[in-house]
């Protein structure tokens, strides 16, 4: 009687926070790593990776106002994708810029709480969301909240960090729910920090 075949079971999933870990922490040896040394570990140059990388930056304890220099990045993926570049193109100035390898781990190992329930509902789905027009409006959408990254105003910058942390998640895994939650994060991205800016205006121009 012959035995029926059965196809080999597939591999575990790697999780995304893990294979960030894993790519620094290939440079154990090294104080520093390069962004653009982590984004070639990843496999390729996506626009899903590169805004994850850099939404994970933005979420260092950096000084205050850092975030109008790490949000620059950010702002030209965006604005890649926004106009339908088949690549991702950064300059060497941004590539060659090297983080703190223990500062990078610790900030992932300190989001995995948060990101776990979403790495593990986060499948492939509603792939209509992923058309080439459909992606178009993401990457003009996540521009204004990377723009909202850029403005140095307390406390708001997290949130736009995080929404594009959540949207980088929903597109590497072409999972059009978790998409759409990223994307609803940076709408309330978008009107924290028009409330905040708004408001710190109007204090300044009362004691004018």
């Amino acid at each position: 009687m012959t035995a029926s075949l059965r196809p080999p079971p597939a591999p575990p999933r790697r999780s995304l926070s893990r294979s960030l870990l894993r790519a620094v922490g290939r440079y154990r040896s090294l104080e520093t790593v390069p962004l653009g040394r982590i984004l070639a570990d990843q496999g390729q140059r996506s626009f899903g990776w590169s805004i994850l990388l850099f939404a994970v930056v933005n979420l260092l304890p950096l000084p205050f106002g850092s975030n109008v220099v790490t949000a620059i990045p950010l702002l030209l993926l965006t604005g890649q994708m926004a106009l339908a570049y088949p690549h991702v193109r950064l300059p060497g100035v941004i590539t060659r810029r090297e983080v703190p390898r223990r500062g990078f781990q610790r900030a992932v190992l300190r989001l995995k709480p948060l990101l776990r329930p979403v790495e593990r509902i986060i499948r492939p789905r509603p792939p209509e969301v992923f058309g080439l027009e459909a992606e178009r409006w993401i990457g003009g959408y996540l521009f204004l909240v990377s723009a909202a990254l850029f403005l140095p105003i307390p406390f708001s910058g997290w949130i736009s960090a995080a929404a594009l942390l959540v949207t980088a998640m929903g597109l590497l895994e072409r999972d059009g729910i978790v998409t759409m939650l990223g994307l609803f994060l940076g709408l309330v991205a978008i009107a924290v920090t028009t409330a905040a800016a708004t408001a710190l205006f109007l204090g300044a121009r009362s004691l004018i």
